[in-house]
């Protein structure tokens, strides 16, 4: 039962982690740039097209000459394109790459070119995660992690890879699978910012040939099982403890050497012992709110005259 019920605890946790990165990219999808206009100029290139046809042949109206429009319409719209200031347009011709268009207006030869990819020049950010990767000490973590990547080569990323994004994220995760396989758990965190940056010297040397730059990768969260967690907790309260008792035990150490030293030095000069005695006596009755009872010696000692041996 109870492990029933922390499966649906963790089940749980997970559900609202989903949900808040759910509701966190939600977020971000309002600012990202629209491509309306593209399909405007389609729309509008199809309207043109087809009423052209039409008036031409409004004479002799009928259900071919309607049919010549719209097909008049379909051909404007899939051969005169307009192409984002971001965006590059991949044009083969009966199957073989011809060239790169955009950004801007660029023209299709019908039945002939055709767009086989459009392709964001901006720089893309995905986020990955590493689950169950096993440290250099055999302990299972969870890592999240956000990767900075930009396409530099439009015909390498459309000729030499299926899926360049998917490829992108399945060698990031590649990546950092291995990189936490070199290290320990307490290396991990303070190892980070150099994780970072082995991530993005052997990214980059792998996307290199999908004409793909790969800027900067962030680890963003280490997850540790809850069982490590208290097990870790304990082993950095035992340190603190076994610190602390070290630096109390050295402590009495230096205090126990210099009594020591007072010692030696009331043995060799009794006067200093009194004078030592008058200013205990002295922090005992300062304050006025007790009645100090001293003995005879101690009283003797106030004589200034004969503590210093005058007459």
């Amino acid at each position: 039962m109870k492990f029933s019920l922390r499966g649906d605890k963790a089940r749980t946790a997970t559900a609202k982690d989903d949900a808040r990165r759910t509701v966190a990219v939600t977020e971000l999808e309002p600012n990202e740039a629209t491509r309306v206009g593209v399909y405007v100029f389609a729309l509008v290139m199809f309207v043109v097209g087809f009423g052209v046809v039409l008036a031409a042949t409004w004479a002799w109206l009928s259900a071919a000459t309607v049919a010549a429009a719209v097909l008049a319409g379909l051909l404007c719209a899939a051969c005169i394109r307009i192409a984002p200031q971001w965006e590059r347009v991949a044009v083969l011709r009966f199957g073989r790459f011809h060239r790169v268009a955009g950004p801007g207006l660029y023209v299709l030869a019908p039945f002939v070119e055709y767009a086989a990819i459009h392709i964001d020049h901006r720089i893309m950010t995905s986020a990955f995660s590493a689950e169950a990767a096993l440290t250099a000490d055999l302990v299972p973590v969870d890592v999240d992690a956000i990767l900075f990547w930009v396409v530099w080569d439009a015909q390498k990323a459309c000729l030499e890879v299926e899926n360049y994004p998917k490829a992108v994220l399945w060698s990031a995760q590649t990546a950092m699978r291995d990189a936490i396989g070199q290290v320990n758990l307490a290396d991990l965190s303070l190892r980070r910012k150099q994780i970072d940056r082995e991530l993005q010297e052997v990214m980059s040397a792998k996307c290199e040939q999908w004409g793909i730059t790969v800027m900067s990768v962030e680890i963003r969260d280490i997850m540790v099982p809850q069982e490590l967690q208290n097990a870790l907790s304990k082993e950095a309260q035992a340190e603190r403890e076994r610190n602390a008792r070290t630096i109390l035990a050295e402590v009495e150490k230096d205090i126990s050497e210099m009594f020591v030293e007072a010692a030696d030095v009331y043995d060799k000069n009794p006067k200093a012992l009194k004078l030592r005695a008058m200013n205990l006596a002295y922090e005992g009755a300062k304050d006025g709110k007790g009645v100090l009872l001293a003995p005879s010696s101690l009283a003797d000692g106030f004589d200034v005259g004969k503590l210093l041996g005058e007459d």
